[in-house]
């Protein structure tokens, strides 16, 4: 028999937010944030300005790739040591530091190019600032998890949520103000100079305690398997097939072993979670465009009221998971980010009405804030300290694929049954979400449990 979860006082639920590892998120979160922009919206008004061609500037998007494939070289960020880097400073904190230099190098490089006379070497280092940011991403959320128990990961999501819009204002409105005041050069190597905030955290933070990667190999059934049966095989390759079953195999089996016929239903509703949301986001600033609204209008509300509602919902969700705990919040985010979506729905039917957009702008930003915060903890519990980046970034990457490929029919969906419509058929695509997000609310074995006792 299972015990009831604790349920913590408010004052307690609050007090969360001021933890050490919860603070460092806000500042990891930021230099996560920061790298994301400047390779992607920024890079593009940057190349646009330059007077480069719309269909070559097409093509960069599809930088964004390796963000979405993170998990093939996930178990190298997870096991491989890093020399000098990982002996001084631990295996999270030395990847970090190293993807942070990758990312300073190419803005450096970058605010020293020509766009139009050196397209093919921004490209190359606009790659090598998204590749260094996917693997800090994988580096942070390993040092996120691993950093404090499960009870505390929805506040650290939260900051990590804050710090990371942070990130994007500077590397969005920042960069772009600083280049119409300056130049384009000055821009990016400001934003080099801003990687320092991520620098400074990894060195002033210790290292999460973890066993060392030789104990893991050792104590990992299926690689004893292995070295037994690889007995007179030259020792070089018995230690890299070692490393191969141990960095690629055992966080897969490891996963399916701990939960067995759960499991498949687990990644069900990772890749389901967000689908309503991600689905209906590739037909919302068309639908605003189409309705008649200015695009100042449509910047400023999207910043002022979105990035505000998204910094309040991932602090809510913090809080009422520290309250009541993930089972219960996952639901009420599987619920608000499904219905919130109706809301696109009646801004197509009003037309253009400011305080209509301002509504749904309000409650899906405010509903993404609280579901991206509780499903971020959920996914954390569910990942293994021993394989904790290569876990984690297939469990990332499999929340938004699905959803994005869908996204990608939103047009065809529009253009013959209208923008009302689509957003309310992406609406119910949220409710087989919202049923597994129930059936796991009741099923303690698939959540954590405070470890705290209330107050």
């Amino acid at each position: 028999m299972t015990r009831p979860p604790v349920r913590r006082s408010w004052r307690t639920a609050l007090t969360v937010y001021f933890r050490a590892p919860v603070i460092t998120m806000l500042f990891l979160g930021f230099s996560a944030g920061l790298p994301f922009l400047l390779v992607f919206s920024t890079l593009s008004a940057w190349l646009r300005s330059d007077g480069v061609e719309v269909a070559a500037i097409g093509f960069f998007s599809w930088i964004g790739i390796l963000y979405s494939i993170k998990f093939f070289w996930a178990p190298v960020v997870d096991r491989l040591s890093l020399p000098l880097l990982t002996s001084t400073l631990g295996q999270r904190r030395g990847w970090m530091l190293l993807a942070q230099a990758m990312i300073v190098t190419g803005l450096v490089a970058l605010a020293g190019l020509e766009p139009q006379q050196n397209l093919w070497l921004v490209a190359a280092f606009s790659l090598l600032v998204a590749f260094g940011s996917a693997t800090q991403d994988i580096a942070i959320d390993a040092f996120r998890i691993e950093s404090a128990p499960d009870d505390v990961q929805a506040a650290m999501a939260s900051t990590y949520i804050i710090g990371y819009r942070g990130g994007l204002l500077a590397a969005g409105a920042g960069a772009l103000y600083i280049a119409a005041m300056a130049s384009w050069e000055v821009a990016y190597l400001t934003m080099a100079a801003l990687v320092g905030v991520g620098v400074i955290t990894v060195l002033v933070r210790p290292e999460p305690k973890r066993l060392s990667l030789n104990t893991q190999l050792i104590h990992e059934p299926r690689v004893r398997q292995f070295l037994r049966a690889s007995r007179g095989k030259p020792r070089s390759l018995r230690r890299l097939g070692a490393w191969v079953i141990g960095a690629v195999v055992c966080p897969f089996t490891d996963f399916f072993t701990r939960h067995r016929l759960k499991a498949m239903w687990l990644l069900v509703f990772i890749g389901i979670f967000r689908i309503s949301d991600l689905a209906m986001a590739s037909m919302a600033n068309p639908l605003y465009i189409d309705l008649g609204f200015s695009l100042a209008t449509i910047a400023n509300v999207t910043n002022v009221f979105g990035i505000a509602m998204s910094i309040s919902g991932g602090i809510l969700g913090g809080v009422l998971v520290a309250r009541y705990g993930i089972g219960p919040i996952l639901v009420l985010g599987a619920v608000v980010m499904t219905l919130t979506n109706l809301l696109f729905s009646a801004l197509a039917l009003a037309g253009a009405n400011l305080p209509m957009l301002v509504m749904a702008i309000i409650g899906d930003n405010l509903a993404n804030g609280v579901a991206s915060t509780v499903f971020i903890a959920f996914l954390s519990s569910l990942t293994s300290r021993a394989y904790t980046a290569t876990q984690y970034a297939l469990f990332s990457s499999l929340m938004t694929l699905p959803g994005k490929f869908l996204s990608g029919f939103g047009g065809l969906v529009v253009a013959s049954e209208g923008y009302a419509t689509f957003f309310a058929l992406a609406s119910a695509l949220g409710i087989p979400a919202i049923l597994l997000a129930w059936w796991i609310s009741r099923d303690r074995e698939l959540l954590p449990r405070p470890t705290a006792s209330a107050t």
